[in-house]
């Protein structure tokens, strides 16, 4: 079977700078690269003070990535969330809590990351597997 790839591009600039996509979708697969919370349309990383908010934000965008390629929030079956410092942890995890309660999707958290902005808290990729009715 062979399967068409999608690709959604959002305003960030990182991707055109380094050439990469939002996401990527092949068949049932949709693959969310690594989101921060850049306001796409200033280029600032938006909520510079707290990992919460910044974790809200790049979830939200996660969510807008995988239903542009025609998915849903409950076909996120994974999440890895890379985390600057070890105390924002507890409001990462709040964030996810809070978008994917009854997702439950599987999760991984690595703490004392750098990022290319000293500004960003929070990095977040995401997997998701969209399964047709038949």
């Amino acid at each position: 079977m062979t399967y068409l790839t999608q690709r959604y591009q959002s305003a960030n600039p990182f991707e055109s700078q380094f050439g990469y996509s939002r996401a990527v979708r092949r068949g049932p697969f949709i693959f969310v690269s690594g989101t921060t919370a850049i306001d796409t349309e200033t280029g600032v990383v938006a909520h510079p003070e707290s990992a919460y908010d910044q974790a809200r934000k790049i979830f939200s965008e996660i969510v807008n990535a995988v239903e542009t390629l025609g998915g849903k929030r409950s076909d996120v079956m994974r999440v890895r969330m890379f985390v600057t410092a070890d105390e924002d942890s507890g409001d990462v995890g709040r964030a996810l809590k809070e978008a994917f309660h009854e997702v439950a999707p599987a999760a991984t958290m690595i703490l004392g990351v750098k990022f290319v902005r000293p500004e960003m808290k929070v990095e977040i990729e995401a997997d998701a597997v969209v399964l047709w009715s038949v």
